[in-house]
């Protein structure tokens, strides 16, 4: 890892219009994202972790190109990808690919698994036939599978098995940044951590950089370089990892943590019982949009919109109270 950020993510929102009526007028906006920033040096994991339906997801699918952002800008090597041209964009996604949550639903159940992980080379025309024939084995092999395994279909594995048909197929093209959405939730706690394992190999054999998006503290824990915690899609507190785990400072931040179970049985752990439920997207709380939630919360956590800052332990917290808190 270097101190080159390979990707930036400056102010990115998506806003989703909210049609009522007869003649079906645009009355409001849904926010999934709402102005997340955030930059990925290469070679290491940043983690984004936060509730379902925080934005994590979304986030993925703006940096893939998936969806088309409300603003903001997506920079690769310091170049915004969001004034790319169609040909542009194709050469760009070599350098960016995706790892999707559902090990079955992300494979096409007609093609073999040969076909799938091949596709990637038959779409950018990489290779002859028979040098994408060699890399579908050597990528098969790379995953932990066999070659005879390149004629079975989808419904022929199990769910392991598929997600590492997934990832041969997302490092095809030598990317330098794969983005995981969840990619270990649909799989048994032990299949977890063989694919975990995998990713990481992957990672110190290409010097791949990762962005792992998941709601598991754990699995993030073990992966991740940095963190970026996400609710009600912004960014309420990023840093180190570490520091983060050992010290976390958002009332959010805190309240996920704290669910975390213990390392050692003998160990006391405080549990945040967070009352009340997660506002609507469609309507956020004016101020700080976690001060429905917090335990700490104060007249200007209701009136103004806490900024992200740095902090004295060098983590960045939009929190007004994050130097009490510390």
């Amino acid at each position: 890892m270097n101190n080159e950020n390979v990707l930036e993510v400056e102010n990115l929102k998506k806003y989703y219009p909210i049609e009522t009526g007869i003649i079906k007028s645009k009355t409001s906006y849904l926010k999934a994202v709402d102005g997340v920033s955030f930059a990925v040096k290469k070679g290491e994991t940043l983690g984004i972790i936060g509730e379902s339906g925080c934005g994590k997801s979304t986030v993925a699918k703006l940096l893939m190109g998936l969806e088309k952002p409300t603003s903001g800008s997506i920079k690769f090597k310091g170049t915004d990808i969001l004034s790319l041209d169609k040909t542009q964009m194709k050469k760009f996604r070599k350098s960016m690919q995706m790892v999707f949550q559902d090990p079955y639903s992300s494979l096409d159940p007609k093609k073999t698994a040969g076909y799938i992980i091949q596709e990637p080379l038959f779409i950018h025309n990489v290779g002859t036939k028979a040098q994408r024939e060699a890399r579908v084995k050597e990528l098969l092999k790379m995953v932990g599978l066999d070659y005879y395994h390149a004629n079975r279909y989808p419904h022929e594995f199990s769910g392991g098995q598929r997600q590492r048909i997934n990832i041969a197929r997302a490092i095809a093209l030598n990317p330098e940044i794969v983005i995981c959405d969840e990619p270990v939730s649909a799989l048994d706690v032990s299949i977890q951590a063989q694919v975990i394992n995998l990713l990481k190999k992957l990672q110190q054999e290409l010097g791949l950089t990762y962005i792992f998006i998941s709601h598991d503290l754990s699995v993030v824990k073990y992966l991740s370089d940095r963190l970026a915690i996400m609710y009600l899609g912004e960014i309420v507190e990023t840093g180190d990892s570490k520091s983060i785990y050992s010290n976390p400072i958002h009332p959010y931040t805190k309240a996920l943590f704290s669910a975390i179970p213990p390392e050692s049985p003998l160990e006391e752990k405080e549990k945040i019982i967070l009352e009340g439920d997660v506002p609507s997207p469609m309507a956020p709380p004016a101020g700080c949009k976690f001060h429905t939630r917090c335990p700490y919360t104060q007249q200007i956590c209701q009136e103004s919109k806490p900024l992200l800052r740095a902090t004295k332990n060098g983590q960045k917290v939009a929190c007004h109270l994050s130097e009490q808190l510390a």
